[in-house]
């Protein structure tokens, strides 16, 4: 079964939250049980210690220097020891060494009873060969414990400590004379330390149930919050896939899903771009070609009818039916080289090339069909060669001249300047004192089958491509183009082309 993404992000936290609480409790509940055995074992070293110097003066116990225990367990032994009003020796007065073999054991054996209760502790002293000489349990007195791992390792002169999970135990050697004269074996349940422990592992088991539960609820906000616009994105792009391109989709907040449905809407938005411009050129090439077909289909019928017997009509017809269709030919052309832009076929032929020699041959070639209409072409020193496509860019020439021409008024004159541009560009206008273009149309020019003057453009003969043409070409070599006019003063049209190496 394949999980959603909100089960998935869910499940992750809780993952991650197990992990994190299961491994730091591991952790942490073995550090402090370990830190908790340790303290016992040096009380109850401390404690064997006293013990074993107030029933047995004189003694040296070997093990951990006394120094070394804490204060803390030695001053509690010290007055749980004293509440016993036990005779205690001082210490730092000169004794004479006591070996258990001399001891009162009536004494020792009621006063060890009392030593033991107090400080909850069983206390054994055995002599040099293990025996057990007092037990504060009086269960064990006579039995010889020298086989015992921990008193086995003491009566070698050793200090021994060990748990078996439920008691910790000690056992230090007692030296008289620098000799073995006995051990000290102590031992302690862990009654506390269990019970510290059942509780710390209870309430991290709590506190895991709790982090559980918070990040179950946060995991699930969080999901919901990342899949909810998800979701929508979806049920929006199935919308699309079944043709409505006038879905959109919230984007409100900054984060990458809020990027994602910005870049959905902009999708959207060219796509009902992209299919506007499909209809609109369905409808202009329909209406571009219905044009010249109807005036050549009523040329053809005008002939059947009869004027194919006049010579000069018959001619005027035929010129008529040759002319439209060159007309749709261009139009043909025309689309064809569109067509190839966009699909980034137009296998450009770059070389270096002289632009003022190309704009001075253009100009002759139009002079003969523009003789109303001076043109004029200035050039500025140190003009560079551009790397460019001689026919395409011969093609921009002529169709911006043409537009150029075709809103000039007679008489006025249109003038090509060049002159080196910004960053290593060679910059070309195409000027004209023609009526000029609305300022609110600026902004749809060069778009395809586009005319700012309609019917003006139509009755000359234009199909709205030329300037749409110039633009890709221009673009396709790297260059920029754009148009600036004023009204009632002129036009301009600029493009940029980059310079030969």
């Amino acid at each position: 079964m394949t999980l959603n993404i909100r089960l998935r992000l869910l499940f992750s936290h809780l993952a991650v939250i197990v992990l994190a609480m299961g491994l730091s409790g591991v952790l942490l509940l073995s550090f402090l049980e370990r830190y908790f055995l340790e303290s016992t074992e040096e009380s109850l070293a401390a404690q064997a210690r006293i013990t074993a110097q107030t029933l047995v003066p004189g003694t040296l116990l070997a093990g951990p220097a006394a120094e070394d225990q804490t204060a803390l367990n030695n001053i509690i032994s010290q007055r749980q020891i004293s509440n016993l009003d036990l005779r205690v020796e001082n210490s730092q007065q000169p004794q004479a060494p006591v070996t258990p073999g001399d001891l009162d054991l009536s004494y020792l054996a009621e006063s060890s009873l009392q030593l033991g209760a107090q400080l909850e502790t069983r206390i054994r002293i055995l002599d040099q060969h293990g025996v057990v000489l007092l037990d504060s349990l009086d269960q064990s007195v006579g039995e010889n414990l020298a086989q015992e791992p921990l008193p086995a390792q003491a009566l070698a002169g050793r200090y021994a400590a060990d748990d078996d999970g439920v008691t910790m135990m000690v056992a230090l050697p007692m030296l008289a004379d620098e000799q073995l004269a006995g051990v000290a074996y102590l031992s302690q349940p862990l009654r506390d330390v269990i019970a510290v422990m059942r509780d710390l592992r209870l309430r991290w088991a709590l506190a895991t149930v709790i982090a559980l539960a918070i990040s179950g609820l946060t995991g699930l906000l969080l999901s919901g919050a990342i899949t909810h616009p998800l979701r929508r994105l979806t049920s929006a792009a199935g919308a699309v896939a079944g043709g409505d391109f006038n879905v959109e989709v919230p984007a409100t907040s900054r984060d990458e899903l809020g990027r994602l449905s910005r870049a959905f809407n902009d999708m959207t938005g060219r796509l009902r771009g992209a299919r506007q411009m499909q209809v609109d050129f369905v409808a202009n090439v329909s209406h571009e070609l219905r044009t010249p077909l109807t005036a050549v289909k009523g040329t053809v019928e005008t002939l059947r009818d009869g004027a194919i017997d006049d010579l000069e009509a018959r001619d005027r017809f035929l010129a008529t039916i040759e002319s439209e269709t060159d007309r749709m030919i261009r139009l043909v052309n025309d689309l064809l080289l569109l067509s190839r832009a966009d699909s980034e076929a137009l296998n450009l032929r770059r070389e270096t090339l002289d632009l003022a020699a190309l704009a001075q041959e253009t100009i002759s070639h139009l002079q003969n069909h523009a003789r109303q209409t001076p043109l004029r072409v200035e050039v500025a020193p140190n003009l560079p060669a551009v790397w460019a496509d001689r026919d395409r860019m011969a093609q921009v020439l002529l169709n911006l001249l043409d537009n150029a021409i075709k809103f000039s008024p007679p008489g006025s004159e249109v003038r090509i300047h060049l002159q080196p541009g910004k960053r290593d560009t060679v910059l070309a206008q195409v000027s004209d004192h023609g009526a000029g273009i609305p300022a609110e149309a600026l902004p749809q020019l060069g778009q395809r089958f586009y005319r700012a003057d309609k019917a003006r453009s139509r009755a000359q003969g234009g199909s709205g491509l030329g300037l749409a043409i110039a633009r890709t070409l221009v673009e396709a070599h790297g260059g920029e183009l754009w148009v600036e006019s004023v009204e009632g003063k002129g036009t301009t049209v600029s493009f940029t082309l980059p310079v030969a190496e």
